[in-house]
């Protein structure tokens, strides 16, 4: 489990249709967001990542800057750029087993046929331009995830208000 306040692991996965893509170098003016999604064979991951094409503009103009990251392979991400209709949604891709450990993610067995062998169940991570996690919401199955507009809507009020970070007396 990540710590909020404290630096996330470091991050460098290959990026569809850029060259590699590094967390450390995310251009963002308040927050990098990463959406961690299941998979190409996952159609409540196509219903989430359209929503999130349908928030991009709300996120610029907030300073957030979003990526969509999943341990699929350069083939089915492709695949999920060119069937879910989510142009403008960065997909970043191949992220290991060893990645999706660090980041503390829930890791699935595929049982169907559609599914990969193993792949990370979804989460979302607010990151501030200096490393450390703003927020984290885990999840061990594909079913009700926290919507962009109420995520919008808080990232307004955090910016505003400045909002401090929460939960960083957690203990590991």
């Amino acid at each position: 489990m990540l710590i909020p306040g404290k630096h996330v692991p470091e991050l460098e996965l290959s990026m569809l249709g850029a060259d590699n893509w590094r967390l450390a170098n995310a251009a963002s003016e308040n927050f990098t967001l990463l959406v961690f999604y299941r998979g190409y064979h996952c159609p409540i991951c196509k219903s989430q990542l359209q929503e999130l094409k349908q928030h991009l503009g709300r996120f610029e103009e907030l300073g957030v800057s979003p990526f969509a990251v999943s341990m699929d392979s350069q083939e089915r991400a492709q695949k999920t750029f060119e069937e879910w209709e989510i142009r403008g949604v960065p997909l970043l891709f191949d992220l290991t087993r060893e990645q999706a450990k660090d980041w503390g993610l829930y890791l699935s067995k595929g049982f169907q046929e559609s599914e990969p062998e193993i792949f990370s169940e979804p989460a979302m991570f607010l990151v501030r331009p200096s490393g450390e996690l703003y927020a984290a919401y885990y999840q061990s199955v594909p079913f009700a995830r926290p919507k962009f507009e109420d995520l919008a809507e808080g990232i307004e009020y955090i910016l505003k208000k400045d909002y401090p970070t929460r939960g960083t007396e957690t203990e590991q």
